[in-house]
């Protein structure tokens, strides 16, 4: 019994204790200033590959801090750098072809043309001097009708030739037609864009760091499969953070985005951390069993959200920490940018 009643004195003293060392590291509340209770909060980017591939290697451990850019894990990009030379083979080519097309015909095409028009020319000139020779013939009856027709015959294609040989000149001097080109064109363009696609996939290998931040938690590993719907790797964005507290209704007025603060945890007392307002919910709620003050817990408050740059990682996911605002202050008109650690 004594030894129950030694507990019971030992834990009221250190309740004792506590709530007065609170007290005493708090600042005595005045009109001005504002005390409040909370935890601090942040954001959580889940990272996935957009790729269905295995994964080749992973480059950061749970608790290490990244840059925005940074390498964090990569898939196998065998496949990919493959499509990536094919679609740059296949741009090469169609721009060989429109530039052939651009050019037009060389002058030695255009020479040969013109050669194989004389040709055609004298030939046909042969047969019609042969098809009248064989009229004259004919006409004195030392030739058969028949000679005379293939005469003719051959007379006429020899002519046929002659016009054949003069529209390919004139499409040689001329050059290709202006539709040619232009799909031409149209077939370069849709090269670059399947190339800039495929550069695109291959890049997608690589899983980059978007902002600073800690790795939380690492979901995969070198052999795994990854794909859009399984997160790789969990990271948690510790600047800027946030202190969630609730304000009473009949203060509310008072309090707007942009007003300063501060942010002071248990473990540095003496440690504040420089804030702002950032965030006023437009609806009410019932206090939270979690807020500190016994005499709010039955009204209605507003969740508020009272932000801090983090640069030694002080501020901590949960952690329970007091806000002071600063009502005889003015809100400011731009908030601080935390710089990315």
């Amino acid at each position: 019994m004594k030894r129950l009643l030694l507990v019971v004195v030992l834990l009221a003293v250190a309740a004792g204790g506590t709530l007065y060392w609170r007290r005493a590291h708090e600042r005595p509340a005045d009109a001005h200033r504002l005390v409040l209770h909370g935890n601090i909060d942040l954001r959580e980017v889940r990272l996935a590959f957009r790729l269905v591939e295995r994964v080749r290697e992973v480059r950061v451990e749970e608790g290490d801090r990244v840059r925005p850019g940074e390498l964090l894990a990569r898939l196998d990009d065998e496949a990919e750098r493959a499509r990536v030379a094919e679609a740059e083979a296949r741009l090469e080519a169609a721009r060989q072809r429109l530039a052939r097309l651009e050019a037009g015909s060389r002058p030695e095409e255009i020479a040969r043309g013109r050669a194989e028009l004389a040709e055609a020319r004298a030939q046909a000139r042969a047969a019609q001097d042969t098809l009248h020779r064989l009229r004259r013939l004919r006409a004195k009856k030392l030739v058969s009708p028949e000679d005379v027709e293939n005469a003719r015959a051959l007379a006429a294609a020899a002519a046929a030739r002659v016009r054949a040989a003069q529209a390919a000149l004139r499409l040689l001097e001329e050059g290709p037609r202006k539709e040619d080109i232009a799909a031409a064109r149209a077939e370069v363009a849709a090269r670059e864009a399947a190339l800039r696609l495929a550069r695109k996939q291959l890049a997608e290998t690589r899983l980059l760091a978007p902002v600073a931040g800690i790795v939380r938690r690492r979901l995969l590993e070198p052999g795994d499969m990854a794909s859009p719907q399984v997160p790789a790797l969990t990271l948690a964005r510790v600047n800027p953070v946030w202190a969630r507290v609730y304000v009473p209704e009949p203060l509310l007025g008072r309090v707007v985005p942009g007003l300063r603060a501060e942010i002071v945890t248990d473990s540095a007392p003496d440690h504040p951390y420089p804030g702002w307002v950032g965030y006023v919910s437009p609806t009410a709620e019932f206090t939270p069993k979690n807020v500190e003050t016994p005499e709010l817990r039955t009204r209605l408050v507003y969740e508020t959200r009272v932000f801090a740059c983090n640069p030694d990682g002080g501020l901590r996911l949960g952690m329970p920490v007091t806000v002071r605002l600063r009502l005889d202050r003015p809100p400011a008109r731009q908030t601080p940018a935390c710089g990315d650690d």
